[in-house]
């Protein structure tokens, strides 16, 4: 008897790794995990009608929004914990120690506060606002990166370019900061000492607008000076938006032509396989 309640629960965990850890499967995504993609975008768009005063205001559909939190929070809860139970049979987690490490993972935190924020005040009831932990609901977005292939391409890509991205990032910086400097004394200091152009500070929510395109249009230099160093610093914006841009997409086009030849070496090693043939025949 005993032995038979552990082989059920080995088959039971079993099954439970298979259809919660997305690399258990050779193809496709298991119909627990399609529950939690669906759950996870209705959470989104259950986000964006609770801000609409017309719907909160009526009795129905607050009860209905509260109702469908309660749901999410709930199967979130119990994901996280049929997880971290599964989590033992790879041997990178296996263990005490390897749950721990398990829990301690990006993803893994990510899960977490995906529930645990509204949960504890769901629990204790009122005393802290729950409208200011929806917020948390965004780590919820996370959770699909292990389901769409394409968040792992467009991670790797970051961190393939993440030396040159730092770099765009860091002459951008300068560049914002020498052009808020520069209008401060041109339109600030001196000119018609705008009130806008008063203070550096000031100063560089220009350079940002207009370093990035944006050109929202209300702060402007208006002396002729000024507004020659701001074409100039106008066209120096489309350098920096396009270099960065440019980066990753060279980063990404890499990433994603390594990853097909890596899928095309394996398929030729499973065909020999099949086949019979090993390296050392291919040598000969």
């Amino acid at each position: 008897m005993v032995v038979h309640q552990i082989a059920v629960q080995q088959g039971l965990r079993h099954r439970l790794y298979q259809e919660l850890v997305p690399e258990a499967r050779e193809s496709g995504i298991s119909r627990i995990n399609w529950l939690i993609i669906v759950l996870v975008l209705l959470s989104f768009v259950s986000l964006a009608l609770e801000t609409e005063q017309t719907l909160t205001s009526r009795p129905g559909w607050q009860l209905g929004f509260d109702i469908f939190n309660v749901v999410v929070v709930a199967v979130f809860a119990l994901e996280y914990v049929m997880r971290v139970y599964v989590s033992g049979l790879s041997e990178e987690f296996a263990g005490f120690r390897g749950r721990l490490y398990y829990m301690t993972r990006f993803h893994s935190i990510a899960d977490l506060l995906a529930f645990l924020p509204e949960m504890i005040v769901l629990i204790l009831g009122g005393g802290m606002p729950l409208v200011a932990l929806r917020v948390f609901r965004l780590f919820r977005l996370i959770k699909l990166a292990r389901f769409v292939p394409a968040f792992d391409v467009l991670g790797a890509a970051v961190q393939r370019a993440g030396s040159q991205l730092l770099t765009t990032l860091a002459m951008a910086l300068a560049l914002v900061y020498v052009s808020a400097v520069a209008l401060y004394f041109i339109e600030g200091v001196g000119g018609k000492q705008q009130e806008m152009f008063q203070s550096i500070p000031r100063a560089i929510w220009w350079a940002i607008a207009t370093l990035t395109t944006v050109g929202y249009g209300d702060v402007y230099p208006v002396t002729p000076l000024g507004r020659i160093f701001a074409s100039v610093i106008a066209l120096a914006g489309i350098g920096v938006v396009a270099l960065p841009a440019g980066v990753f997409a060279s980063a990404f086009s890499d990433e994603l032509r390594e990853r097909e030849l890596a899928k095309l070496k394996d398929r030729v090693e499973e065909g020999d396989a099949e086949a019979g043939v090993t390296p050392d025949m291919d040598k000969t």
